[in-house]
């Protein structure tokens, strides 16, 4: 069961990796671009080897059978090999770039805020609350879960979709 987490979790972080450097090569370096939308549809197909390694997992190895727990777990392992790829990656973006997503993201941030047409006295408020974040930012133990975040929600409701489908043999049965 490791050996299938690590190689279907390793190629979807592989597939979260090409989509977000495709993502900074078609933004001409200045990012990521804005839509994250478009950042957790490539997480989405990345993450559908979550079912692919489960179905593999319950063919080739259990018979064509397996138990709800059974591909949770694996699941779950799936969606932690392909989160740690996701976090290098990140932290190997955030150091070629010099760190230079913190100010990208404040100078988007207090645009948003102008805006807004708040008051002086409010934006210094929220400008001040976010250079707080951002600076906290800079600490590895507070960005690192931070980042774990984006991907493992997304990677564990897909493990539950498909643990709850492929526990039923009749589904996508494999081919003698």
């Amino acid at each position: 069961m490791i050996r299938i987490a690590v190689i279907y979790g390793a190629i979807a972080g592989a597939v979260i990796i090409a989509s977000m450097v495709i993502g900074y090569a078609m933004s001409d370096g200045k990012g990521f671009g804005s839509s994250q939308a478009i950042g957790y549809l490539f997480m989405i197909v990345a993450l559908s080897l979550i079912f692919i390694g489960i179905k593999r997992y319950r063919d080739r190895d259990l018979g064509g059978v397996i138990s709800f727990g059974k591909a949770f777990q694996l699941g779950l392992l799936i969606s932690l090999v392909a989160s740690i790829a996701y976090i290098i990656s990140w932290e190997i973006y955030l150091a070629v770039t010099d760190y230079a997503f913190a100010d990208e993201y404040m100078a988007g941030m207090i645009e948003q805020l102008k805006e807004k047409g708040l008051s002086q006295a409010e934006m210094d408020k929220r400008i001040e609350g976010l250079e707080a974040m951002m600076a906290n930012y800079g600490n590895p133990f507070y960005r690192i879960p931070i980042t774990f975040t984006e991907i493992f929600p997304v990677a564990l409701i897909v493990t539950l979709v498909s643990a709850a489908i492929l526990r039923n043999p009749k589904v996508l049965p494999a081919r003698g």
